[in-house]
């Protein structure tokens, strides 16, 4: 299947491959199937791609790349729903925003976007714990730039 992307134009992907988020992205609740394609040839940077409206796209990576204490635990209503059974089943992203210049770009780890890698279930959740935020710097902050 062949699908209009924002930042790559037409790119021919697989259907069984599309992400599902049952009541969609929050902002974008219409938005429900999403496919996940590189944008930096080493992989750490992806686009979250809405498989229907091309300009809807978010880059995206692991936040445990650039985070490596990152850690939470997800609800057992977020398990259930999306039917996880061992840690192996799991992937987690990190919404981006990207800022010029690329070194002040930071993640959301407060919500993060949790998937099911067996049966291609996904969600965004909202962590209730104080210490994420919605912009963690994802490089260090150079002394330089301080104050």
């Amino acid at each position: 299947m062949i699908i209009q992307t924002k930042y790559h134009g037409e790119v021919e992907v697989q259907e069984s491959e599309a992400l599902y988020f049952e009541r969609g992205i929050p902002g974008f609740p219409e938005e429900k199937s999403f496919y996940v394609l590189p944008l930096s040839e080493d992989g750490i940077f992806l686009i979250l791609q809405s498989a229907v409206s091309s300009s809807i796209a978010f880059i995206i990576a692991n936040p445990f790349h650039f985070f490596k204490d990152y850690d939470f635990v997800l609800d057992d209503s977020i398990q259930k729903g999306l039917e996880l059974v061992t840690a192996d089943d799991v992937s987690v992203y990190s919404i981006l925003t990207v800022e010029e210049p690329f070194k002040k770009t930071t993640a959301n780890l407060q919500a993060p976007l949790v998937m099911n890698r067996k049966n291609n279930k996904a969600k965004q959740v909202i962590l209730n714990d104080s210490k994420f935020h919605t912009k963690h710097r994802i490089f260090p902050e150079d002394v330089s730039e301080k104050g």
